[in-house]
């Protein structure tokens, strides 16, 4: 009889650093669960529409199967499953314009979603003949701090960028406390010309703390205020274009990286122009190169955060106090390997508001 320990010492594994609690680069397959609160009657209206969007997305690179279930219990809470060879095509096709207008037919029909996206750690199964050759499965689970990270980013109309500044850096922080599993730690946010960048760590449900921020008053009164002035149009009181504004301009973060020294240090931004359809790539450079230097006691990189998004990557970082503007800055020999993929010098970007919890 073969032991669970023979099959996972059997299993073609990859070491992850201790140092990374988070990264999309390592080569496991993915698995995204979406539970769907369906309209009331409109269940066949929500099938057809499925349909049709896997029949889209069976077309995807890097897509590999996907499930429909529908509760046995309640007829209006389904599950989609969906497998794909690694969180990059993924990401990808998420983020992308292509996706957005994909699944319109859905959100037209559904009350709520929630997407969770898990690497495969471990599987069972797949010893009968002819199966599927066994895949590259990480050796050990990520250990994070319990800090999720999020960002958000969006243009501003030329002209205006000193005036949304002002608005943006104005404002009354909003409740930490969420609820009692749930709160937020900390809001960055910076600009660079005319691009604004949110980045958002909270303990607990993101989903949860974004909502809850949402419903805040000082937080929809600068919402408004900033409306004439966003280049992308929106109507936060219409759902759907509520819906779409935040798609768009959703950054998720794809890496983080904590050196051994645990010591508070300032916070800086920077924004790389990447080539078109070079984003990836370049994110996951950068990812290896500060995996390389959290080992390196002479780095001033403490904490590495990257986030992407098509072709708009930007790494933020917390650097040791007194380091120097340009410290996060790859040094010249690392550069040479950047130029390819990017289109336009990194630049550092202007830091608007950096706001923690007091107990986070």
């Amino acid at each position: 009889m073969t032991t669970l320990s023979e099959k996972m010492s059997d299993q073609s594994t990859r070491q992850v650093s201790k140092r990374v609690s988070q990264s999309v680069f390592d080569g496991s397959p993915l698995r995204v669960v979406l539970l769907v609160d369906v309209n009331d009657g409109a269940q066949q209206q929500f099938l057809e529409a499925y349909e049709q969007l896997c029949n889209q997305v069976a077309q995807v690179p890097g897509h590999v199967s996907d499930q429909l279930c529908q509760s046995i219990e309640n007829p209006s809470q389904w599950l989609i499953t969906s497998e794909w060879e690694s969180a990059p095509p993924f990401l990808t096709w998420v983020n992308s314009e292509e996706h957005v207008h994909m699944v319109e037919p859905l959100h037209s029909c559904v009350r709520d979603t929630r997407s969770l996206r898990f690497h495969i750690v471990r599987e069972t199964g797949g010893e009968s003949a002819g199966a599927a050759p066994r895949r590259r499965l990480q050796a050990s689970p990520r250990i994070g701090d319990g800090v999720i990270r999020h960002a958000l980013t969006f243009t501003v109309r030329p002209g205006s960028e000193e005036k949304v500044a002002k608005i943006l850096a104005g404002y009354a922080s909003p409740q930490a406390r969420v609820d009692e599993t749930t709160r937020l730690c900390r809001t960055s946010l910076f600009m660079h010309g005319n691009r604004v960048v949110r980045a958002i760590e909270v303990r607990g449900d993101l989903l949860a703390a974004l909502r809850h921020v949402a419903r805040q008053p000082e937080v929809r009164a600068v919402e408004e205020a900033i409306n004439p002035y966003l280049e992308q149009e929106r109507d936060l009181g219409d759902q759907e274009s509520a819906r779409v504004f935040f798609t768009r301009a959703a950054l998720p973060a794809v890496h983080h990286v904590t050196a051994d020294e645990l010591a508070e240090g300032e916070r800086q931004a920077l924004y790389y122009p990447a080539r078109p359809d070079c984003g990836m790539r370049l994110a996951e450079l950068l990812a290896q190169q500060d995996e390389a230097a959290a080992g390196d006691p002479d780095s001033p990189v403490l904490r590495s955060t990257i986030f992407q998004r098509d072709d708009v990557v930007v790494r933020l970082v917390d650097v040791r106090p007194g380091a120097g503007a340009r410290a996060p800055l790859p040094e010249p020999g690392r550069q040479a390997a950047l130029s390819t993929l990017l289109d336009g010098e990194p630049v550092g970007m202007d830091l608007v508001t950096d706001r923690r919890s007091p107990d986070a």
